[in-house]
């Protein structure tokens, strides 16, 4: 559990796979035409180790987008016969047939047998213990729960609600029991309620209404849920809001529901930021909602992700402090990702590795702001600066990218020995590095904000945009670093995933290296 440290932070971190997916629009259909499938499962067969594709194997053609500069084949596929659950992927050939690239998990460690240890029923019992109804039908199907190392036997528990709309689909081990993923399958209609925000101004949040009453879950966003903690303690330990009308809160702190419209609103967009940005569903990638607590303590500065309850928790901060409800848009992000984080990289909570997750969810939690584009909260390079009561983001903010060491704690600059400060400080090189290599060196004001950047070489950089940043910073979390990665690997696993977006001759690559230089990161 990684915790929001006052004057330098924002805390917490925990298995996870990336599956990237195309949404694409067909120019001209999507018919599974004979020779594209074929030159297709052709170039998947010629590929087949991007793919974790060899024998036992079958592919099923599902779409056919055709394109003036070529096509895309989103394929299904089997093993042994049975459905690859998250095998899935997307083939991307040119106008003559040849292989452009693929989106898709890599798919490894298929079980040797598909002979199931846990009957079917004992499979659905573990299923039904953590639903929170009452189970009224279900089923079982044998099928791969696809991985990049481990695609374990699985049974497919479907189960539909004995009253009432509900509906889950979960994957139990066959081998141990162990519950491996659930999500919804049955999704009933939001209500589109009105969250009147303390930091975002009136926005939409999705709730629920049922027997007359109305609860603050959305069943959008993976049954995503606000909790009123009520001052106490515990992990996961709360009442879900509930109330006679779709209206939450009234812009004050002093209404209970007012930071569970920001915390709403704040997780919806951190949610809607990596799944439109990334495809990842998710937290875990999974489908499934984390959930937010609010209310937690008595004047509690700061906020927190625990992995054990898969939630997040929001302090009330305090008038001594000078700080309001820790739930703007930044800090709900900044959360969130610890969660991202422990599901990929794993990054270590100490030394280099600790500052690097710290400073992941500084970058993502940055943006969610900018996704966001709320003109009552409007996208900075600064953390924190919306739950200061003195609202002054030229001086009041948790940290700030451009120029870290401003905060008084925070590093500009890598120096061997970074790794034995605390984590949010050490945190200021991977910041300070995300800015130069968004916005580049030197002053300049964005958003009314002014910005002045320094680099530890003396250098100057011309930034290629926080969008390919974050996008090469996201592909070296999911896919380069490990628990125990530190800046220097950090440095190696952004210059590949550069190289792979972009190419190692194409400015994007070039400004990554000269932006690792300049916060004292080199070979």
């Amino acid at each position: 559990m990684k915790r929001f440290h006052r004057s330098a932070a924002l805390g917490a971190a925990a298995l996870g796979t990336v599956v990237a997916v195309i949404a694409a629009t067909a120019a001209s259909g999507t018919t599974t035409s004979h020779s594209g499938v074929t030159g297709a499962k052709s170039q998947v067969a010629h590929h087949a180790n991007r793919f974790g594709f060899g024998p036992g194997q079958a592919l099923l053609a599902r779409a056919n987008y055709h394109y003036q500069t070529g096509s895309a084949i989103r394929f299904d596929r089997t093993y042994k016969g049975l459905q690859i659950i998250r095998g899935d992927f997307v083939i991307h050939l040119s106008p003559s047939g040849a292989f452009r690239y693929g989106n898709g998990m890599r798919i490894g460690g298929l079980p040797a047998s598909i002979t199931p240890k846990l009957s079917a029923a004992a499979a659905g019992a573990d299923a039904v213990k953590a639903l929170h109804y009452a189970v009224g039908s279900k089923s079982a199907k044998l099928v791969i729960f696809g991985g990049r190392n481990a695609s374990p036997l699985a049974w497919q528990i479907t189960t539909r609600g004995k009253v009432g709309i509900h509906g889950d689909v979960s994957y139990v081990s066959a081998t141990t029991g162990r519950v491996l993923a659930r999500w919804a399958t049955v999704h009933t209609a939001n209500d589109v309620g009105k969250g009147k925000t303390e930091y975002s101004g009136t926005v939409a949040v999705n709730d629920v209404k049922k027997n007359g009453k109305y609860k603050l879950q959305d069943n959008k966003r993976g049954k995503q849920q606000i909790y009123n903690e009520n001052h106490g303690s515990g992990h996961g330990v709360g009442t879900l809001f509930t109330g006679p009308d779709n209206v939450w809160g009234d812009h004050t702190e002093t209404n209970v529901e007012t930071p569970a419209a920001d915390a709403a609103y704040g997780l919806a967009n951190t949610w809607d930021f990596y799944l439109n940005t990334f495809c990842r569903n998710g937290i875990g990638d999974d489908g499934i909602a984390a959930r937010g607590f609010v209310h937690y303590g008595n004047s509690y500065v700061n906020a927190f992700w625990a992995d054990d309850c898969f939630c997040m928790s929001f302090g009330d901060g305090s008038a001594a402090s000078g700080i309001s409800p820790l739930t703007s848009l930044d800090v709900a992000g900044h959360e969130m990702t610890h969660g991202v984080t422990s599901r990929t990289a794993k990054l270590v909570y100490a030394g280099e590795s600790g500052g690097l997750n710290e400073s992941t969810s500084d970058v993502f939690g940055t943006m969610v702001e900018w996704y966001a584009d709320n003109n009552n909260d409007v996208p900075d390079y600064v953390i924190g600066e919306e739950i200061f009561r003195q609202y002054d983001p030229a001086n009041n903010y948790i940290r700030r990218m451009d120029h870290p060491s401003l905060d008084g704690g925070s590093k500009d600059c890598w120096y061997n020995g970074v790794g034995n400060v605390d984590v949010h400080y050490s945190s200021g090189v991977g910041n300070h590095l995300f800015y130069l290599l968004s916005e580049g060196s030197g002053a300049k004001t964005i958003n009314g904000i002014s910005y002045n950047s320094p680099t530890c070489d003396g250098s100057t950089i011309k930034g290629i945009g926080r969008d390919k940043a974050a996008a090469i910073w996201y592909k070296a979390l999911t896919e380069e670093w490990v628990s125990t990665t530190n800046y220097h690997a950090a440095r190696v696993g952004m210059l590949n995933a550069a190289k792979a977006l972009y190419g190692q001759s194409s400015v994007e690559y070039k400004t990554t290296n000269k932006a690792w230089a300049a916060v004292s990161v080199t070979p």
